[in-house]
């Protein structure tokens, strides 16, 4: 289908379902909000503050739902610049890896979870044993017991009253809904094959240096850290892929390397195939660090009655017997996190712990962990085998703080 300008743009609460999409303040329930029923304002705990936490931080202020009242990193500098820039006092802010678990003793409402992703079960599950509300990051984990850990805080979130939400922007777009509800609904005929690619010009930072601290400040370039780029970045690509498939791959076959990537152990190339029920083939490629590359963060998929094709950059549509126009994404970067995070404050005002974002982040990570298991093999891996080998990537913490 040719590259297509959307004619018009809905707002992103509309497909919301029920009343819930049109709740104010005057129909919440504060006395649901733990710590905070005298003036409705969740106070929460920020947990990574780097990059991604300062920039996520700035949304959740700027809805005026929130208060930051404490924070936590491994290292002092980020707490500090944090703690100053959200007025935290120095008895709240909390450095080295102990860090989170005295934020979680701490009273607070909720967590907001940035760190690392290889950190996110242990941190997650602490935080829902502490009886806080958890606000994830994707991805949830970095391997498969980080993801079933996940999946078991989940429940546990559910059956103790809490919301446990995950952040995926493409999830929290309207267009991207409907898309996905009309493919659900047979409105492409019969689900033929599926393509997803996620290039980028950028993802070559990193330094030479290999000591504890700096392999944890560059992350990103530290599988145990990241779980490489095809589980940190092209989850996007591959959730929405799952989303729309609505299953679990059944095994998966692939390649790639480190052709241009100077520093860390991760890979900057994936190709993938993926074989699903119903004889549906997706195939899958990622390549990071090419100059001049365009951003796309895309899914196609095909069905006997037309297609449904998505875009982080541009949008989500349909063509064929039943088109669906959908409409152009605006920044959705911002506009799903934003998006996210009022839900996530209707969620916990309502009382509503269904938790349902988090079994299918679980089903996209998984994906993204078998497709690097099986490129890392350079052969046939299954979901079974992938499931009952149950690999832990442990990270090198020797010389870090406690």
């Amino acid at each position: 289908m040719a590259e297509r300008k959307h004619a018009r743009t809905i707002g992103r609460r509309t497909f919301l379902a029920g009343a819930a999409a049109a709740t104010t303040f005057t129909v919440m329930k504060p006395s649901l909000v733990r710590g905070s029923a005298a003036n409705s304002t969740l106070e929460l705990g920020l947990i990574g503050c780097g990059g991604r936490g300062n920039w996520i931080a700035k949304l959740f202020a700027k809805q005026g739902k929130y208060r930051f009242v404490a924070c936590s990193d491994y290292f002092q500098d980020r707490v500090d610049a944090f703690g100053k820039a959200f007025q935290i006092g120095d008895d709240r802010r909390y450095a080295t890896l102990s860090g989170h678990t005295r934020l979680l003793e701490s009273k607070l409402d909720a967590v907001v979870i940035e760190s690392p992703p290889g950190f996110h079960p242990e941190q997650a599950a602490a935080a829902v044993d502490a009886g806080k509300h958890v606000y994830l990051a994707k991805p949830i984990a970095v391997d498969v017991p980080g993801c079933l850990s996940i999946a078991e805080s989940g429940k546990k979130a559910t059956a103790r009253k809490l919301v446990f939400l995950v952040d995926f922007q493409t999830r929290a777009n309207d267009f991207y809904r409907e898309a996905a509800r009309r493919v659900h609904a047979g409105d492409i005929g019969k689900i033929v094959c599926a393509e997803a690619h996620y290039p980028w010009a950028g993802s070559g930072s990193g330094t030479g240096s290999d000591n504890p601290e700096d392999r944890l400040r560059n992350w990103y370039c530290t599988l145990a850290h990241s779980g490489d780029c095809i589980v940190e970045q092209d989850i996007h690509a591959l959730d929405v892929a799952t989303w729309f498939l609505n299953a679990d791959p059944l095994r998966a076959f692939g390649g790639g390397g480190k052709t241009l990537r100077k520093f860390g152990n991760i890979w900057d190339h994936f190709s993938v195939i993926y074989w699903f029920p119903g004889d549906v083939i997706l195939t899958f490629s990622s390549v990071k660090m090419i100059p001049g590359a365009k951003d796309e963060i895309r899914c196609r998929v095909f069905g006997s009655q037309g297609m449904a094709v998505t875009d982080y950059y541009t949008g989500a549509w349909i063509a064929g017997n039943k088109p669906y126009e959908g409409g152009k994404v605006d920044n959705l970067y911002n506009s799903g996190a934003a998006t996210n995070i009022e839900d996530f404050y209707r969620l916990v005002t309502e009382g509503n712990c269904a938790n349902p974002t988090v079994a299918p982040s679980v089903r996209s990570n998984l994906t993204s962990v078998l497709g690097r298991t099986a490129a890392y093999a350079g052969k046939v891996v299954t979901w079974d085998e992938l499931i009952r080998a149950n690999e832990k990537i442990e990270p090198d913490l020797r010389g870090l703080k406690a």
